[in-house]
């Protein structure tokens, strides 16, 4: 465990977290004046949020530089009151502290990207409706053939480039294929965000960010903000080009003994036109796709990367 003047790279992930989210608070927002000048940085200074959390400034200063990893959890609590997180943003920050001081050491097991035997008979029990299998980082695994047809374009890419907040920043169906395209990329952000607080250092993760960072500046934006959400289910709207409008529920499973692989199903209302819509994406699945050289097909037309 780092002491004090020390850091690593998980009291550097609590000091980011720390002082993106300060970034985001404006002083009016927490009762304090705004003060005469110009501010140098946006949202509170440090010395105001020491005040607010009952830290001394010095204290603040090497935890957001990641000298100072072993927070208590009243001072973590104090942080979370003065930065007015809630939920998944508050919870995260718990998560970062406890990875700092090393109360909770315990990283996502790596997975191999295998995915189970028993969990692509699943993806294909579920049919019609789309459904497939990611990473932590979201990383497409396996997918059934309507969840294929649902992200056109992203089987185009080499196995090792198909991630889902790739095709949604990179490819340019995925910028089209979602509505409403923003609020779609900041959730895939948030997410993003929230499963890499636990390992800041993976080079996957380094890669995909890297990358996306340099290519995009709606990526780069989001970003920085830090702004964290763990998905569990919701509702999305497609605007497909083949098969036309759909809105879809959605359920996300966390897979147990994997490394942090999801397998995500969407679902669609009995007798609406959003089923007619994904018919259309099993009727044209039927017809097989071929497997690229060297990949057999496994049974039933379903892909596993």
């Amino acid at each position: 465990m780092a002491t004090a003047g020390t850091g690593d790279a998980r009291g550097t992930e609590l000091g980011r977290y720390l002082k993106a989210r300060r970034a985001q608070v404006r002083p009016q927002d927490v009762g304090l004046p705004a003060g005469a000048g110009l501010r140098r940085t946006p949202g509170l200074r440090r010395e105001e949020l020491a005040a607010l959390a009952g830290v001394s400034v010095d204290y603040y200063i090497r935890l957001e530089r990641g000298r100072e990893t072993n927070p208590s959890v009243a001072v973590v609590d104090a942080l979370g009151r003065a930065l007015r997180l809630r939920g998944d943003a508050y919870e995260r920050l718990h998560e970062l502290a406890e990875l700092a001081s090393g109360r909770s050491s315990e990283l996502p097991a790596t997975s191999d990207h295998t995915v189970r035997d028993s969990v692509l008979r699943m993806l294909e029990s579920v049919r019609p409706m789309p459904a497939y299998v990611v990473n932590r980082f979201n990383r497409v695994l396996a997918a059934n053939p309507p969840a294929r047809r649902l992200m056109p374009g992203l089987w185009e890419w080499p196995e090792e480039q198909r991630n889902l907040t790739r095709y949604l920043f990179l490819h340019p169906v995925g910028r089209t294929l979602y509505e409403p395209w923003e609020a779609t990329v900041t959730s895939s952000v948030a997410h993003l965000r929230a499963v890499a607080g636990a390992d800041p250092e993976s080079a996957e993760l380094t890669a995909l960010v890297g990358e996306l960072v340099v290519k995009s500046p709606d990526f780069a934006r989001l970003w920085e903000r830090y702004d964290v959400c763990e998905r569990g289910g919701g509702q999305k709207t497609f605007r497909h080009p083949k098969a036309g409008l759909m809105t879809l529920t959605y359920e996300v499973m966390r897979l147990a003994r994997t490394g942090g692989q999801r397998m995500v199903v969407y679902q669609a209302v009995p007798g609406t036109p959003d089923e007619a819509a994904v018919l259309r994406l099993e009727s044209a699945a039927a017809r097989p796709v071929p497997a690229p050289a060297g990949h057999p097909e496994p049974a039933g037309n379903l892909r596993a990367f």
